[in-house]
């Protein structure tokens, strides 16, 4: 299998100005050949423009204006979801690796840090999820819904919290949020689906002093990152895998839960 720093397409040398270009671009590129383009999207960034305010920032807006104007992502991530988002470059390639997901074809891992602890170890959550009619944007587990399937690794555990490795095997709206949280340990400051109280150090650390300034969340947002995609190339067949390492919040969190709040 090859990774995405050893892909012999991506082993063209690229000129200094256009390395140059890429380190000054309001984008993080993890790969690129021909074909494809993968993004390490920041939590907080819309993927495609708002259906009701084209005016918002987003991440195909930076890719068009600033590296390829005829890229286009092949999946969807949450506005507050960060991590690896796969591009294609041609409508071909596009297609294909479309119907890879739609079809479940393509391995994907995310890492969450989860208010609770899973009573187990490894664990599966097979639950069918549907739209709240109840609540606009959100989802629910149903019986009426579409059939989900989520597979959990716990990582690590601390007090109250954990992080767990999770594949989902199908591709539903909100499906790990809606997951988690069906089983008692939602994620992380999750506004729809948890309590959406951010993460503060305050709340681990004995006789913590707050500066005079306030103190800032250590994350503020739904804890879920997108790590990984496993997948056939698809003009190649080779076995592809590429990762998005977590952002400066994310390891923040950990790093705190890991000092203050180990077992």
């Amino acid at each position: 299998m090859k990774r995405f720093s050893e892909s012999l397409l991506a082993a063209a040398p690229e000129s200094e100005q256009s390395l140059q270009m890429k380190h000054k671009l309001p984008l993080d590129v993890l790969f690129e050949d021909e074909v494809l383009l993968a993004l390490n999207k920041p939590a907080g960034l819309l993927i495609a423009p708002d259906r009701w305010d084209k005016s918002l920032d987003n991440l195909m807006q930076r890719l068009h204006e600033h590296l390829n104007p005829t890229a286009f992502n092949v999946h969807r991530l949450d506005k507050d979801t960060s991590g690896l988002v796969l591009c294609a470059k041609n409508t071909e390639a596009w297609k294909r690796l479309f119907g890879w997901f739609a079809s479940h074809k393509i391995a994907k891992r995310y890492l969450a840090i989860t208010r609770g602890v899973p009573r187990e170890k490894e664990f599966t959550v097979e639950l069918a999820v549907a739209t709240n009619p109840q609540r606009r944007g959100r989802m629910m587990v149903s019986k009426h819904g579409k059939k989900a399937r989520t597979v959990f690794q716990t990582l690590e555990t601390y007090r109250g919290y954990a992080l767990l490795s999770v594949a989902p095997e199908t591709g539903r709206q909100h499906q790990i949020r809606v997951h988690l949280a069906a089983v008692g340990t939602p994620i992380l400051a999750d506004p729809f689906y948890g309590d959406g109280r951010p993460l503060l150090l305050s709340s681990l650390k004995k006789y913590f002093k707050e500066p005079r300034e306030g103190e800032r969340p250590l994350i503020a947002r739904t804890a879920l990152h997108a790590e990984s995609l496993e997948f056939p190339h698809p003009v190649t067949g080779e076995l592809t895998k590429i990762n998005a390492p977590p952002p400066h919040d994310f390891e923040l969190a950990l790093k705190y839960l890991r000092k203050f709040a180990g077992r």
